[in-house]
C-alpha cells in the first residue's frame, strides 16, 4: 500500500495523495475542472461530481455567508481514510475531495467530490457515500452567518444544533452549503 504524501501546491492548500485518492483543504475558491482531472481515467466510463454550494436562505432566514474551520492535520487524515474506504467499497478508479475553509460566499462551493468508476451506478453511489461520510466524520466546523442576526456554529453535518454567538441560545437545525 502506498503511503500518503503531503503536498503543498500553494500556501493556502493542504493535501494528501495516495494511489487513486486525493484530498485537500484550501482557503481559496474551489475549481471544478482540476478536481475532475484528478479522477479522469481511460478505464472509467463515468465521472460523478458533487458540488456543495452556499445557498442564500435557511429556514426562511437570509444567509449572509458560511465560514468553515478545521483541525487540518486530522481532517486531512480522516478525508484520506474515507477516500480509501469509498474507493475500495465501490471499485473506483479514483476519488478526489476538496473542502474549502474560511469564508464561503453565497453561490460558491464549499466542497467538491469527484469519483470515477467503470460504470455510472458505482460512481453515483460512491459520490453520495463520500459526501455523507465527510459530513459525518471530517473535523470541519461550519458557522452560518445570517443577515442582521449573527451566526451559529455547527458540526459540518445537517441536523446538529449549534450555539449562537450573540448569546441568545441554540440555533435552528440543518445547514447551508449542500
Amino acid at each position: 500500500m502506498a503511503h500518503p504524501t503531503p503536498s503543498s501546491e500553494s500556501p493556502q492548500l493542504d493535501a494528501l495523495t495516495e494511489e487513486g485518492c486525493y484530498v485537500a483543504l484550501t482557503d481559496s475558491p474551489l475549481s471544478i475542472i482540476p478536481i475532475i482531472d484528478r479522477v479522469r481515467s481511460p478505464k472509467a466510463g463515468a465521472i460523478v461530481l458533487f458540488a456543495g454550494t452556499t445557498r442564500d436562505t435557511f429556514a426562511q432566514k437570509p444567509v449572509k455567508e458560511l465560514q468553515y474551520t478545521a483541525y487540518r492535520p486530522l481532517a486531512l487524515r480522516t478525508m484520506l481514510t474515507i477516500a480509501r474506504d469509498i474507493r475500495a467499497a465501490h471499485s473506483l478508479q479514483a476519488i478526489a475531495m476538496v473542502h474549502r475553509l474560511g469564508v464561503c460566499p453565497i453561490g460558491e462551493e464549499s466542497i467538491l467530490i469527484a469519483v470515477s468508476a467503470p460504470h455510472r451506478q458505482a460512481a453515483w453511489r460512491a459520490g453520495e457515500a463520500a459526501l455523507e461520510a465527510c459530513k459525518e466524520r471530517v473535523e470541519v466546523w461550519k458557522r452560518e452567518e445570517f443577515e442582521g442576526e449573527g451566526g451559529v456554529w455547527r458540526a459540518n453535518r445537517d441536523g446538529k444544533v449549534g450555539i449562537r454567538e450573540d448569546g441568545k441560545g441554540e440555533g435552528g437545525e440543518g445547514g447551508g452549503g449542500d
